[in-house]
């Protein structure tokens, strides 16, 4: 991934910070807001910025550990979901409805689950390595890309990648997925812990850890965010499992997070540490733990107010409104 650069780029970033300071506003007084539209000329090279197209991928995929009693749902629960989305009756269709965003909803492996990583590897090299580039080919999508997913058992997946990246024990990265009751948590823990006590995973090879651990729908959003910088986009990410394809991605090539967006801190119990683990700050915290893509869809909407409210907001010359003395 050599082409994928730092979007460090101090004259633009300069030339940015003093038409944000020029506005008719206090400096900085937009707070985050401020700081994403900077994000997002670096991004885009641009110190005019613009978001025409939006779209949110929602990769989905079942998983081959649900056979170890880790969710309370079965995985046909997956397949049933992808028709609602399709049907517009789900969370993050409402939303992408709501903020004009376009939904893609993309069959990773629904019915054609991965294998049981607590018996053999989830993956084989060559899987891995198809899902992520079919996951790159999504970032020609639009200009702010969101990262949706649904998968019955990708929690456990998305926890053992965290544990194995970070070095922690399961019982810091797993948490009750769709709602496991205290009994199933600490089952799956142990499921997650015997699976890494299995494969010994290399969080140098981070292809070969994805391929261990990972879902088809994790590996295309890794692939999402390094296509995504590689066309010098803005991808959105959402939650937990989101996030950790954000683990893969970074450990493939760092500098792809430069144009990650990470839009909430979920109630997930891993998400907290994972976002301190990328040294990640989310835009906000509503408790949410769906996934889908719907904190993506808001965090989608604050990135357009804030480069809509850059670009369209007058300067204090313009408006001839006194600015503070020097």
């Amino acid at each position: 991934m050599h082409s994928i650069e730092p979007i460090t780029n101090p004259e633009l970033e300069r030339e940015i910070r003093a038409r944000l300071d020029s506005l008719t506003k206090p400096p900085g007084s937009l707070g985050r807001l401020e700081s994403l539209a900077l994000q997002i000329g670096l991004i885009q090279r641009s110190a005019m910025p613009s978001i025409d197209r939006k779209a949110i991928v929602i990769f989905c995929a079942d998983h081959g550990i649900v056979d170890e009693g880790v969710s309370p749902y079965p995985s046909e629960v997956t397949g049933q979901m992808v028709a609602n989305f399709r049907a517009g009756g789900a969370a993050i269709t409402v939303l992408c409805r709501h903020f004009g965003i376009e939904p893609v909803v993309v069959d990773m492996g629904v019915g054609r689950p991965t294998k049981n990583f607590a018996r053999e590897p989830a993956m084989t090299r060559a899987q891995a390595e198809d899902a992520i580039a079919l996951g790159m080919t999504h970032a020609e999508t639009a200009d702010v890309i969101g990262a949706g997913e649904m998968g019955i058992g990708n929690s456990t997946s998305a926890a053992a990648l965290l544990s194995a990246f970070s070095g922690l024990d399961p019982k810091e990265t797993a948490g009750r997925g769709t709602g496991l009751d205290d009994a199933g948590v600490t089952h799956k823990i142990e499921v997650i812990r015997r699976a890494l006590a299995l494969h010994k995973p290399d969080p140098n090879d981070p292809v070969g850890v994805l391929a261990t651990l990972g879902g088809f729908e994790i590996a295309a959003i890794a692939g999402l965010i390094l296509g995504a910088a590689q066309r010098r986009c803005v991808v959105v990410l959402d939650g937990f499992i989101s996030c950790a394809g954000a683990l893969v991605a970074r450990a493939i090539a760092p500098a792809s997070l430069d144009y990650a967006v990470f839009s909430h801190r979920s109630a997930e119990r891993g998400h907290r540490t994972m976002l301190e683990f990328l040294n990640a700050q989310p835009l906000f915290d509503l408790d949410m733990r769906l996934g889908e893509g719907t904190g993506a869809a808001i965090g989608i909407n604050l990135v357009e107010s804030a480069v809509k409210l850059y670009r369209e907001m007058a300067t204090f010359g313009s408006a001839g409104v006194a600015n503070r003395e020097k």
